[in-house]
């Protein structure tokens, strides 16, 4: 069947995304949107019954991988040797049953009722249909949720209610290593049997990865209830490779009910010993022996609570907007939740295996903001850690092409540090990753008014990236001036080009800012002498180096229309508006060649805005007005990066329709599938642009000269809009309507703001 541009099947509703009769053709959809996870694992949401229609069963470990072999015929130096690839794990949930004799499939059954949903607020997801098979009718109604109360633990209740006639049911489930990729060539398999056993209470399976050697352990428990109260039954074990499980049979009378709970414990050698990982996961299951259903959803729920009241956003007017925006912060809390050093935000969390699970510069630029607006520093200084302890890896990363004098390449795509990325005009070419994770470091010391970071790793960090730029930049005597060839900008539909506007001009900031850092720990008597040491910095050589390079760099620009150029010769190309596209060639990506895609003049997402966007005080209005007017009719918006940059410009610009076309496009790109891609998982890191879009574009906020600042514009769509924000100790509620903007202190110490431009001292409640 043709596909339509958006799917419109889920009931818009302000804190749940419900499915309201089966849509089997979009259930691969579903399953990505209703994902459940806790920051350390995660699951699509597939139905735990056999179901033979479309569907791709995905759990996930955080942190677990395997390094697929990069095959090419044309093998270069500094080319990863493998690409990453996020591991379909062990399968806890699946439950198969037969209903006289006959197994159970959902796609052979008549449905006369279906309800699905994910609770955004409580992390619940849950089931319950009518269905009638083998000419028996009865209920099923399932929830299931990975505890947030405690990371190491799944839970599930899965019931039968017979209403037609009395029958017999037998249900078999476990726990199964044996199990595949999506993605998987040939049939490939990736886990290796580690250890099986059941011991009379719990059962626990545990396996390796292939190449990596990563351990993975379950344990589970399961009790069997019918109508409410706990029964003995015969139980038949069920052990074969990478697999353990239990077949149990029941004879259910008319108007009876046969309950299933199960805890599961799921664990990884990051944080467990592999020769006792076995026995950690069957110690979690013990210790929740005595804990009922409800006690552990309660608990979980409570979690949930306290991470929505540092982070929920309310719109009043608009229940899409509403909808969409809560469901953004709700998959962002659900895979990092900043326990961990080692994790990092994978493109599509817990909800599919498109890009192997890695780490992109995706972190940096979109979604440290989110984290610094809505939980503890400490959450988003685990992500500086992250980058700062894969340092070593960006010196190998820099040597592989060539640069061994202390210059940091960090990855394109990542798992520990190394380049995992198998396509060479990003591996070699789209080095302006590298000034995200400077920016990044900017942007914490920034919004925290945290500098100690400064002092060690963020210093060693800057140095290596600035040394970087120094060295991959070279002098024109041609043009006398400084140039960056052979690069590939943020708009990827652009390969291998000359002076992109926006790496030339990152690189310089990092040059700069990195100077800057320098002086002002030499003003407060910062010793540097260790550090430098440490790094062979001669930093009076290295900067003049640096100074000249921000004297004179080149930057594209076309005086005639005031705009800069995306990079040389970019206005050569035949100069189309995306608007005078028939629209049966959307998305690009999908229906044009590769080559037609390079020709064009169409951008994937912002590329000259991105640079507007992050350093928009170096900038006039007037050029922020004239390059977005240029650059964003012609911009395909086929990343799910680039909605939200827009967002903000327009909003910036007081664009206001603009503005909210954008937001509706990044908020809902996935609950309304715009690229036609959800079921492959979720777009985890632009969610947190829809944020932005919200907190930095429609209110407005910014920090400046240690002041948050508020320059508000409230949607026509909407009625008001709040949010909370967490901003140096303190939490503030920030009100817009069209009465005016109301920032309430809810805790911490009085602070001062500004709300259009006007200062104001905030104990309590400011209303302007």
């Amino acid at each position: 069947m043709e596909k339509k541009l958006t799917k419109d099947y889920l009931v818009k509703d302000p804190w749940k995304v419900i499915e309201d009769g089966f849509h089997g053709e979009y259930n691969k959809i579903t399953e990505s949107i209703c994902s459940i996870g806790n920051g350390k694992f995660g699951q699509r949401a597939c139905l735990e019954e056999y179901y033979s229609g479309p569907t791709m069963p995905g759990n996930y470990v955080a942190g677990v991988y395997y390094p697929d072999k990069t095959l090419v015929g044309w093998w270069k130096n500094g080319y990863p040797e493998y690409y990453s690839k996020v591991l379909n794990a062990m399968d806890w949930s699946s439950i198969d049953f037969k209903i006289n004799g006959v197994r159970f499939d959902l796609a052979k059954a008549d449905i006369l009722e279906w309800h699905r949903e994910i609770d955004m607020q409580t992390g619940i997801l849950y089931r319950t249909c009518l269905v009638r098979f083998n000419h028996v009718q009865f209920y099923i109604e399932s929830e299931r949720f990975c505890s947030i109360a405690d990371d190491r633990l799944a839970v599930q209740s899965f019931a039968i209610s017979n209403v037609s006639e009395n029958v017999n049911i037998e249900i078999t489930q476990g726990l199964n290593f044996d199990v595949q990729n999506e993605d998987s060539n040939y049939d490939e398999k990736f886990w290796e049997e580690k250890k099986v056993h059941f011991d009379g209470e719990i059962a626990y399976n545990s396996a390796w990865t292939k190449k990596t050697r990563f351990s993975v352990a379950a344990a589970m428990n399961t009790e069997y209830l019918i109508d409410g109260r706990a029964v003995s039954f015969e139980e038949q074990k069920i052990q074969s490779e990478k697999y353990i499980g239990f077949t149990s049979s029941f004879s259910l009378k008319q108007g009876s009910s046969l309950e299933l709970f199960k805890i599961v414990s799921i664990i990884s050698s990051l944080d467990y010993d592999h020769d006792h990982i076995e026995e950690d996961a069957r110690m979690v299951v013990f210790g929740y022996l005595d804990h009922r259903f409800d006690e552990l959803k309660d608990g979980h729920i409570a979690a949930w609570k306290k991470k929505w009241e540092h982070a929920d956003i309310e719109i009043e007017g608009d229940v899409a907007a509403q909808q969409a925006i809560r469901f953004n912060i709700f998959h962002l809390n659900q895979t990092y939740t900043g326990e961990d050093s080692r994790l990092n935000i994978g493109p599509k969390g817990f909800t599919g295996e498109k890009y192997g699970g890695s780490t992109y510069w995706d972190t940096e630029a979109y979604c440290l903001p989110f984290y610094l607006g809505t939980s503890s520093s400490k959450v988003a200084k685990q992500l500086l850690l992250y980058r700062y302890h894969q340092l070593d890896k960006a010196y190998e990363n820099a040597a592989q092409i060539g640069f061994t004098q202390g210059e940091a390449l960090y990855p394109m795509v990542t798992m520990n540090g190394e380049e995992c990325h198998n396509e060479w005009e990003i591996t070699f070419e789209e080095i302006h990753r590298n000034g995200a994770i400077a920016y990044a470091i900017y942007d914490y010391v920034n919004y925290t008014g945290d500098s100690s970071y400064l002092e060690g790793p963020g210093l060693e960090v800057l140095i290596g990236i600035s040394r970087f730029w120094a060295s991959r930049i070279h002098y024109s005597e041609h043009s006398r001036q400084y140039m960056m060839h052979g690069v590939t900008g943020p708009n990827e539909y652009e390969n291998n080009v000359n002076n992109n506007w926006y790496t030339n001009y990152i690189a310089c900031w990092c040059l700069r800012y990195t100077l800057e850092v320098i002086e002002s720990l030499r003003a407060k008597g910062f010793s540097f002498n260790s550090l430098y040491n440490k790094l062979n910095f001669d930093e009076q050589s290295e900067s003049k180096r640096w100074k000249d390079i921000i004297s004179n760099m080149y930057y594209p620009k076309d005086e005639r229309l005031g705009i800069f150029l995306q990079q040389d010769n970019y206005l050569d190309k035949e100069q189309l508006l995306v608007s005078a596209l028939d629209k049966k060639h959307l998305p690009l990506n999908q229906n044009w060649s590769w080559d037609r895609v390079l020709r064009s003049c169409f951008i994937k997402q912002a590329d000259v805005l991105q640079g507007l966007y992050f350093f928009e005080d170096e900038f006039s209005v007037e050029e922020h007005e004239k390059n977005f007017l240029f650059y964003e009719p012609r911009t395909v918006h086929e990343s799910s990066l680039s909605p939200c940059v827009h967002a903000i410009l327009a909003s910036k610009l007081g664009m206001e329709d603009k503005a909210y076309e954008m937001y509706l496009r990044t908020a809902r790109l996935d609950l309304d599938d715009y690229n036609n891609d959800t079921e492959d998982g979720l777009h985890i890191t632009s969610m947190a642009g829809t944020w932005m879009s919200v907190v930095k574009g429609f209110a407005g906020m910014r920090v400046k000269n240690d002041l948050l600042e508020f320059k508000p514009s409230l949607p026509k769509a909407w009625k008001s809009f709040h949010f909370l924000i967490n901003f140096r100790d303190r939490l503030l509620r920030v009100r817009i309507s069209d009465e005016g903007c109301y920032v309430e202190l809810k805790k911490g110490e009085a602070i001062q703001i500004k709300i259009n431009d006007s200062l104001y001292s905030l104990s309590a409640l400011v209303h302007a």
